[in-house]
């Protein structure tokens, strides 16, 4: 089992990789189909034995240590977007926290939506419709919002729109695993160092496997 502070990095990571992805769907209309199949699985795997099985491995999460190093250096690849979408997915998982019957609904329609895996692959567009609609029908529906900076000629199209609300629905569940081993706003204002170092040590670790 992951400590705590590597608990958090990881949750961190895949929150950094999942907003990224946002932003890549947003302003390019693509994102990686590996990714984008770490962040919905990530959303079925409700029952994991640490941090790293709910996104099948560290190496499913080479991208987000890099985004999320990126951004916690303040290094010149610092993603504003990036780092906005983060805020805001921290934000929702508060509210959500605080609505008990809310998080039952998204459990129950996941386990109805975990059906259509018998059918489907992962990211066949049927599973992304219906765990888009969750999304929409539940943390959608908060008086908070997160706002998508991208290009009009891929935000309206249907499957870019659902893709992206299930990318933000992995988000809230990786902050839901962030508070899980114990992460908060203000620890990750003093504890940056620490979740950095943590990051490149996690980073070095890929690297070297």
């Amino acid at each position: 089992m992951a400590n705590d502070l590597t608990g958090q990095t990881i949750a961190l990571a895949a929150m950094f990789q999942f907003a990224g992805g946002v932003g890549q769907l947003a302003k390019t209309g693509h994102i990686k189909s590996e990714e984008f199949e770490v962040a919905v699985k990530s959303l079925f795997n409700q029952n994991p034995a640490d941090a790293l099985d709910v996104y099948g491995g560290l190496i499913n999460l080479e991208e987000g240590l890099s985004f999320l190093i990126a951004n916690l250096s303040r290094s010149p690849k610092r993603n504003g977007d990036c780092i906005r979408y983060v805020m805001g997915i921290l934000h929702l998982q508060k509210q959500l926290t605080k609505n008990q019957a809310m998080l039952e609904v998204i459990a129950n329609r996941l386990d109805k939506s975990r059906l259509q895996l018998e059918h489907f692959e992962p990211t066949h567009e049927n599973v992304i419709a219906g765990l888009a609609d969750i999304y929409t029908d539940t943390i959608s529906t908060f008086s908070f919002r997160i706002q998508v900076m991208g290009e009009y000629q891929y935000l309206q199209q249907t499957r870019i729109a659902n893709q992206i609300r299930t990318l933000l629905f992995a988000g809230v569940r990786s902050a839901v695993l962030w508070r899980q081993f114990g992460g908060n706003r203000l620890k990750a204002i003093y504890q940056r160092t620490s979740i950095l170092a943590t990051a490149k040590s996690l980073q070095k670790e890929l690297q070297q496997s």
